[in-house]
């Protein structure tokens, strides 16, 4: 796949937010940009304004990592930020026959899921780079109960974000959820540049949501770490729950998020609450299907 546009377009995005002065720049007359030009940006990364035209054009051949590192500075990004660029350059400096094609995992080990089911008071999810639910422990299920209930969704999270209305009852502070899974996708993008399925979702949603096309335009790129994320439910109400990311040790690239309550708080029986009725649906479930073999 050619990342030309995509190099293009986010350095040009990180550099048009940067003002000289914020750059510590003089600034002489009327100017036409609210950023930095070109040649303010070669000055400062050190280079040559031809050399960073070249790059900026989208051709990170043969760039090296002092030169990166340069208009890392230059262009203050974030750790983020600096990882994408290098995501970008690694796979402009890579044929497409030595890409790796890694295949997004599409379930996991049973001693993963047995893992999951020993935390009954937490909600556990496993996903993919995707936004595939690939894994859940009950409490988990019950949590994204909406998304599940979807058969549009497929059990893909970004999908629920932006093309289900419950996506946007579902999680309380939406415009923050949608800027963090849109800039978690185009990480994704920029490191698996030949994953067809992580394409073809992005595509999907580019074409079927006008707020998706918007913030996949600003380039702005994000990683899941640790935080609050704030959820109404359809049964239990508002949960404010605090969740962890975490890798599993082998080369799925899969993750597992946990979502806690602080002890005490309305949240914690909010997740009691939901166990208790995720314990009384089992039950009718149970007593449904017997009643189904006796007949």
């Amino acid at each position: 796949m050619d990342n030309r546009a995509e190099i293009r377009d986010f350095l040009k995005t990180r550099r048009d937010r940067i003002t000289p002065e914020q750059a510590g720049l003089p600034v002489y007359g009327t100017r036409r940009v609210a950023g930095l030009r070109r040649g303010e940006v070669a000055q400062l990364a050190g280079v040559s304004v031809e050399y960073y035209t070249r790059l900026e054009r989208g051709s990170l051949g043969g760039i090296s990592d002092s030169v990166l590192d340069a208009l890392a500075r230059a262009l203050r990004l974030d750790e983020t930020e600096r990882a994408h660029l290098y995501d970008l350059a690694r796979a402009a400096n890579t044929p497409p026959a030595r890409a790796r094609r890694r295949p997004a995992a599409s379930g996991v080990r049973p001693t993963v899921q047995r893992m999951l089911d020993a935390m009954p008071t937490v909600p556990v999810i496993v996903r993919n780079n995707r936004f595939d639910f690939v894994a859940a422990n009950t409490l988990g299920r019950a949590l994204f109960s909406e998304m599940y209930a979807d058969p549009a969704c497929g059990a893909n999270s970004a999908r629920f974000c932006f093309l289900s209305p419950a996506g946007r009852r579902f999680h309380r502070d939406w415009e923050r959820i949608a800027r963090i899974v849109v800039g978690s996708l185009r990480v994704e993008a920029a490191k698996n540049p030949y994953d067809r399925e992580l394409s073809n979702l992005i595509g999907e949603l580019s074409t079927r949501s006008d707020a998706f096309r918007v913030l996949w335009g600003a380039h702005d790129v994000h990683v899941f770490r640790d935080g609050t994320k704030r959820f109404r439910h359809p049964v239990v109400g508002d949960l404010d729950l605090d969740h962890e990311t975490m890798l599993l040790p082998d080369e799925s690239g899969l993750q597992i998020a946990t979502y806690t309550a602080a002890p005490g708080s309305a949240a914690e029986d909010g997740l009691k609450l939901l166990a208790s009725w995720c314990a009384t649906a089992a039950e009718e479930d149970t007593q449904a299907a017997e009643t189904e073999r006796a007949t």
